[in-house]
This record gives C-alpha cells, structure tokens and sequence, in this order.
C-alpha cells in the first residue's frame, strides 16, 4: 500500500512538473493548416492546434462567423528545448512579413500575419525579433502586428477536420500548398527551401 501511494504520488509530481515545462504562445500566418504542419516539424513543439483569435465574435467558426479573427495556430512547446525566441525565428521564415493583405494566395483579414504577445517579456523579445527582420530588408516594410492575446477558440465539432489536415489529407494538403504558392514565395523572400 505505501509502495503504491508512493507511485501514485512521484506520478502525479512527475505529471505537474512536466506541465510546468509546457507553454504556449499564439501566432498567425494565413493558413492554418500551414502553419500547423510547418511548426509541429520545429524540435521541443509538443502540440500545435489550429483556431481563431483576435476578433470579438464568440465562438467563431470556419464556415460561419469569424468576422475579425485571424486564422491562427496555438503552440505548446518546451521552453526548455526550444526557446520563445526560437520559435520566431522559425515564424518569421514561414511567412511573408511584408504583405499587408493576407498571406500568399489566401486574402483578407483572417489570413493576415500576426504575433500574439502574452506579456512584456514576451512582447520585448517579439519587438527585437521584428526589428531584425526589419534589417535584413531595410527596403522592405514589415507589415506584421505584436498584438495583446486574446481568446483562441480551437477549431472543433464539424470542423475538426481542418486539425491536422496535412496528415489526414496529404495530397489535398499538397496540391493546395503548391497552388497557393506558400513555398515558392517563402523561397524567394528567404532563400534555400523557404518555408519547407
């Protein structure tokens, strides 16, 4: 009995701590789907979950009201592996920070590019990751927001499916990558493989 008290004791600690290593941050590159697949390939990523953000409308969702939000994806990673600042590194070369009217063939307000802050610090090291971006093109503008986080609403129900669409549906997720030029853009604003 005290060996099994024992367990269940180091389990539930081992379990809180490895929350404690968890944390999240919230960013927004056109696509979910794109974002998902490009960030669930980034080393101490853990989870990444495609959603809404932003916007006042409650609850919203893909084929109904989204009216103000961004398409966005929710990360969780282990700070302890990758660093918040790491990640937006990776971000930035994911996206087209110079486009002020969505991301590569998606156009409109949920498509544009946006990074999620949840505090000072974070907002600090978002500010000073912008900025080199911002050296790298000194001919260029960076159009990407640092905004305040709000309410991410995950995709659910009916609309699960757009979650982990690139694994469910690989040769849709392909065609439509390609036909929207993501890849190609990203290569030509970065250089190498791009986004990829």
């Amino acid at each position: 009995m005290k060996n099994t008290l024992v367990l269940i004791l180091f389990a539930l600690l081992t379990s809180a701590a490895g929350n404690a290593l968890a944390a999240k941050t919230i960013l927004a590159g056109g696509c979910f789907w794109c974002m998902e697949a490009d960030f669930e390939k980034l080393p101490g990523v853990t989870d990444v979950v495609s959603g809404f953000t932003g916007g006042t409308v409650k609850d919203p969702t893909y084929n109904g009201n989204h009216e103000g939000h961004y398409e966005a994806v929710e990360i969780t990673y282990d700070p302890e592996k990758v660093s918040y600042r790491q990640l937006l590194d990776y971000y930035w070369r994911h996206i087209d920070p110079f486009d002020d009217g969505g991301q590569f063939c998606d156009r409109g307000h949920s498509y544009l590019s946006a990074i999620f802050v949840a505090d000072d610090t974070e907002r600090k090291i978002a500010e000073d990751s912008k900025r080199q971006v911002a050296v790298r093109f000194p001919d260029e503008t960076v159009v990407t927001p640092i905004l305040e986080a709000t309410t991410f609403y995950p995709i659910r129900g009916e609309e699960s499916y757009h979650q982990d669409y690139y694994r469910n549906y690989p040769i849709r997720y392909k065609l439509y990558r390609w036909n929207c030029g993501r890849d190609q853009r990203l290569e030509a604003i970065w250089g190498g493989k791009g986004g990829q």
